[in-house]
């Protein structure tokens, strides 16, 4: 069966502006490792140490962008990781950095937001949520920072006022004739700092991935406690696996929640006092490096150890229930998160990725039934596209422990991709299944997988 019958082409990314990331060599999207890459519904965005190229795939003229972020020369600051932020009529793109920095830019290029989370480098900014439905009695967005050793966990809802705030400033100064110029120190103070949970997970070493799985009970001893409890899953070097109770920490004491809030502040108005006595023509002293936030509880539950096996990549389902996990002896464990067991095992894939897709179940759905007939959600399953770069193929499992529904061959460089989470969408008509696409850099053709399996 040909190629066309499990996959249709979208559009093309190809243009001069990637050429600064290397496009035009064979191999150039898979074999840089400090290239990376991030989807939204019709756009990509892919950066390198320096700089960051944001483009449409869907149209010929849609905007192209580079954005040079400020790095900081003397730590030799760099750009580690990257994702998009969608929320409704608001998209920006976010950027990890090897000092532990968050960076929110607009589309326009414009610096919304820098935050320091922790001073280590950012390995993976994990996006995602789970709607209220009959299987989830609560929503629950996030935005998750991965470190070595390390996670943090943002509300999608801080965030989501942050951008706000923003957006509507943005737009008043747009009718303004003498808009106000932010200088660099105002970013991150103009709209507060985005509150956030900090977790040690190095018990068992420093992580290679990780993932906040969702929210899990209280330990029988806490039974009657208001505290939120979120599961952790930990991919590394000394541990394959390891799982954490992450707590929300809100037991510290009066005192110390009262220094958190004054002392910043107390020390930002003599700051402030001090420039205004002391004016003069030298430059204005360096702020102060941040003290880090300290770490809530983070209390170990279980970890696999089997030398010399290592844990590579986390990819998790949307619900948050399964994680699929490569390690570094080419095999794939699919875990159950939360009865904490290894369900299903695949050997013999080296250096492959995977992501959840969702697929129609039945061959006949859409074939059989009328033209105007929209399959709902009950009509899909949940699969796992497994892309096997050394056998150039790709392969479609229906989980849990369902047959391979399909194994098609793919172009060298090629790349799965997938579109970020989209924060609040309200519910459609038509249901939108989880899509899996395929970006093959040498000819910048990108592919979305089909969803059918006839």
């Amino acid at each position: 069966m040909s190629k066309r019958a499990h996959t249709t082409e979208l559009g093309s990314i190809a243009c001069e502006e990637l050429g600064e990331l290397g496009a035009g060599k064979e191999g150039w999207l898979v074999d840089n490792p400090s290239l990376l890459c991030a989807l939204d519904t019709h756009s990509l965005a892919l950066a390198n140490r320096s700089v960051i190229v944001v483009l449409g795939w869907a149209e010929p003229d849609s905007t192209r962008l580079k954005i040079r972020p400020e790095l900081s020369p003397i730590s030799a600051e760099f750009v580690t990781a990257i994702e998009w932020l969608v929320f409704d009529e608001i998209r920006v793109v976010v950027a990890g950095t090897s000092s532990g920095s968050l960076l929110f830019f607009s589309l326009a290029g414009d610096l919304i937001h820098k935050q320091m989370v922790y001073p280590a480098r950012i390995i993976r900014l994990r996006v995602r949520g789970t709607k209220r439905d009959l299987s989830h009695e609560t929503s629950s967005e996030e935005v998750c920072v991965v470190m070595p050793g390390i996670v943090a966990r943002f509300d999608g809802s801080d965030i989501q006022n942050m951008l706000h705030q923003w957006f509507q400033e943005t737009r008043s100064q747009f009718w303004d004739p003498n808009p106000r110029k932010r200088s660099s120190d105002d970013f991150g103070r103009s709209y507060g700092k985005l509150p956030y949970q900090l977790w040690s997970v190095s018990k068992y070493g420093t992580c290679a991935d990780a993932a906040i799985t969702g929210i899990m009970p209280p330990p029988l001893m806490e039974i009657q406690s208001n505290e939120h409890y979120y599961c952790g899953i930990t991919v590394g070097e000394d541990a394959v696996i390891s799982a954490f109770r992450l707590s929300e920490d809100k037991n510290r004491s009066l005192v110390g929640a009262i220094l958190s809030k004054v002392v910043p502040a107390t020390f930002s108005t003599i700051a402030s006092l001090s420039k205004m006595i002391w004016r003069s023509d030298q430059t204005s002293p360096r702020k102060s490096d941040e003290k880090p936030q300290p770490f809530a509880r983070a209390s170990p539950l279980t970890c696999l150890k089997d030398f010399p096996r290592k844990g590579e990549k986390l990819t998790l389902s949307p619900s948050g229930t399964l994680a699929a996990i490569t390690d570094s002896l080419g095999r794939i464990l699919l875990l159950d998160t939360q009865a904490l067991v290894i369900v299903r095992l695949w050997k013999g894939y080296r250096d492959a990725s995977c992501l959840f897709m969702e697929m129609l179940a039945k061959k006949d759905t859409a074939a059989s039934g009328s033209s105007y007939y929209e399959p709902t959600k009950s009509d899909y399953c949940l699969c796992l596209a497994i892309h096997a770069p050394r056998k150039g193929i790709v392969e479609i499992w229906q989980m849990r422990t369902g047959p391979r529904l399909r194994s098609f061959q793919c172009a060298k460089g090629s790349k799965l991709l997938q579109p970020t989470y989209r924060f609040g969408s309200s519910i459609a008509s038509t249901y939108v299944p989880l899509e899996v696409f395929l970006l093959n850099g040498d000819s910048g053709q990108i592919s979305v997988l089909n969803r059918t399996l006839n």
